[in-house]
């Protein structure tokens, strides 16, 4: 984001001036409350940050809807052409999903972050960088992968936390699953794989989904990487096939 430069003008002095009243009165009264409430000696209260809930180290594929439910999940986002366009889909056939964003991505687009959680769908770390090697590398690389990623997306979402951890490319370890758990993102997989990536063509995508999905309920397609207006078209045809075959959309199990 680029920053404005600049002399700072009387308006500025100003304002700053008044800015200045405002947060020393403000603090006065902070003070005076904490020190009436302990007899007249201030108290310094440290914020309180919510517990967070161990969930399974097991890769997670089955979905809360049970044996004739489906998971929709999408990677690698938010981008700004192709997640809006990914959202409207789902929302014009009334359906939720799973979005596994990359830290970076979401630290540039923390609106399309907001809008994702906005609508009701779920938040999935994917990691900083997308590094696909990353099972290659040391466990404190990882640990900094998974950590930042988490925190650049809670910070995007305005404090929602990703719910699920999935590794790039399958790259799961048995030290990232139990880090992951530990901060209460069930490590997620996928069943079918629609290759949307590569753009092989709405009709291929489709015929993945149909072909493959006795594999197992989660898919995955991506809202990022480059041109997605075939995963958009896919969706638009795959999300009303799955209710005619009678499948329920839902999220991966926790």
């Amino acid at each position: 984001m680029a920053r404005h430069g600049g002399t700072r003008g009387w308006y500025g002095k100003v304002v700053g001036a008044a800015l200045g009243v405002t947060l020393f009165a403000v603090g006065a009264s902070v003070w005076t409350a904490q020190a009436d409430a302990v007899g007249g000696s201030p108290k310094a209260t440290a914020p309180v940050k919510p517990a967070v809930r161990t969930v399974a180290m097991s890769i997670a594929h089955a979905s809360d809807k049970g044996a004739h439910g489906v998971n929709i999940t999408i990677d690698d986002g938010p981008d700004p052409v192709w997640t809006p366009q990914v959202l409207d889909v789902l929302r014009e056939y009334g359906v939720k999903a799973t979005f596994c964003m990359v830290g970076t991505q979401a630290q540039a687009h923390p609106d399309l972050v907001k809008k994702v959680v906005a609508a009701g769908h779920r938040l999935c770390d994917h990691t900083v960088s997308h590094d696909t090697t990353m099972d290659k590398k040391s466990p404190a690389y990882r640990s900094q992968q998974i950590l930042d990623a988490e925190r650049m997306i809670t910070k995007a979402s305005g404090g929602v936390r990703p719910m699920y951890y999935r590794a790039p490319g399958g790259a799961f370890t048995p030290d990232s699953r139990k880090l992951a758990a530990s901060r209460g993102m069930r490590p997620l997989g996928w069943n079918v794989d629609t290759k949307d990536f590569e753009r092989p063509g709405t009709d291929a995508i489709v015929t993945t989904v149909q072909q493959e999905l006795p594999n197992g309920p989660t898919l995955l397609f991506h809202d990022s990487g480059g041109d997605r207006s075939q995963t958009v078209e896919a969706l638009r045809r795959v999300l009303p096939w799955l209710k005619q075959q009678g499948y329920s959309f839902g999220f991966p199990v926790r």
